[in-house]
């Protein structure tokens, strides 16, 4: 019943908007399934819709913050579950100098380059290349040369595949056509696991396995710094709720972590998020040298799915990524790709019930 609900009023929104743009008539909603897990997307900014999952008793919700229609993704300033680029997160004073060159970007946050720009891969119509129900489902795009002001052509690709009846991967492919570029691609679900209309995440059990943070001036550009967590309110080495130190911090949890190294030199372990009420939990692993902690602490009275509210900390996003800015700072790990290279970002969640 809430899957046939679910499809019944976001294919209700492709229909009201039809006619609207050319664009819009190739949008599209895609499942996949596998046992008690379901997922649902739309090839609007290669999107996670909804991941629905049992609890410990079985019972099944939607964990993830989104909307009921077409519309609402259109006009979205959350990026609830979208594909990021084709540089995530912010660079600052929206300009970048790669071989000599300066390139300027839209300045779509406090004068600087937020999550790709005015129209990221966030809001672009992707092409379905391979889709099986029980199996998977790729995205690809063809980004421009001087798209939203990055440099060369870059064909983008993003595969989610289910793995056994309880793991999500995500294989996030780009290849620079003609001329180097930065990219940095981030896939940004909001997870509330009690479920995505349940209220606040601030009892959420959070761990990170970083033991650094990049820190960051007002308008949330990293300072260039690597600072160690260790007695401040971003130490999540251990486990602990999520608002047990909230009201200590100078801003709101919307942090780079600097991931530690794990025991494979590509692959490491990045979070655990667990729901001590519902019993559920996800952990995270990813080959990129960053995560982004965010609890959306920006949000206020957003409209969401089934006529939910999403308040403030209504969800965590946990966005596996390159630094920050790092265009600009030659102390962080690279992004820039040049024709004949492949940029690779892996991603494993793992959901469970005890």
């Amino acid at each position: 019943m809430f899957k046939s609900f679910l499809f019944a009023t976001f294919l209700l929104g492709l229909l009201l908007i039809a006619q609207a743009r050319e664009d819009d008539k190739n949008i599209g909603l895609y499942q996949l399934k596998r046992g008690n897990m379901q997922l649902n997307f739309t090839n609007y900014g290669a999107t996670i819709i909804s991941v629905i999952l049992p609890d410990r008793h079985g019972n099944l919700a939607d964990v993830t913050l989104g909307y009921d229609f077409i519309q609402q993704y259109q006009n979205d300033t959350c990026y609830f579950g979208a594909l990021i680029g084709r540089v995530a997160n912010r660079i600052g004073h929206a300009q970048f100098t790669l071989d000599g060159k300066t390139y300027q970007l839209p300045a779509n946050d406090h004068g600087n380059t937020l999550h790709g720009g005015t129209t990221g891969f966030s809001d672009v119509v992707w092409t379905v290349e391979s889709h099986r129900e029980d199996s998977h489902i790729t995205f690809t795009y063809d980004s421009c040369d001087r798209e939203e002001g990055f440099p060369g052509q870059l064909k983008v690709s993003v595969t989610y595949m289910l793995i056994g009846t309880n793991k999500l991967a995500v294989k996030m492919i780009a290849n620079p056509v003609d001329k180097a570029t930065p990219v940095n691609l981030a896939q940004h679900s909001y997870w509330n696991l009690r479920g995505h209309n349940s209220g606040d995440i601030l009892s959420h059990k959070v761990q990170i396995f970083g033991s650094h943070i990049t820190p960051v001036d007002d308008k949330l550009i990293p300072t260039g710094e690597i600072q160690s967590v260790k007695g401040t309110p971003y130490d999540f080495l251990e486990p602990k709720e999520v608002g047990s130190q909230i009201n200590d911090l100078p801003g709101l949890y919307d942090m780079n972590y600097v991931l530690d190294k794990g025991s494979s030199e590509h692959f490491r372990k990045v979070a655990i998020i667990k729901d001590d009420v519902s019993g559920r939990k996800l952990e995270l692993w990813s080959n990129q040298p960053g995560v982004q902690f965010y609890t959306s602490g920006m949000l206020k009275d957003t409209k969401g799915k089934d006529g939910a509210i999403y308040h403030k900390h209504a969800g965590i996003a946990m966005e596996t990524q390159g630094f920050p800015d790092a265009v600009n700072r030659p102390n962080f790990p690279s992004q820039i790709v040049r024709p004949g290279e492949t940029y690779k970002h892996f991603m494993v969640y793992r959901f469970t019930a005890e």
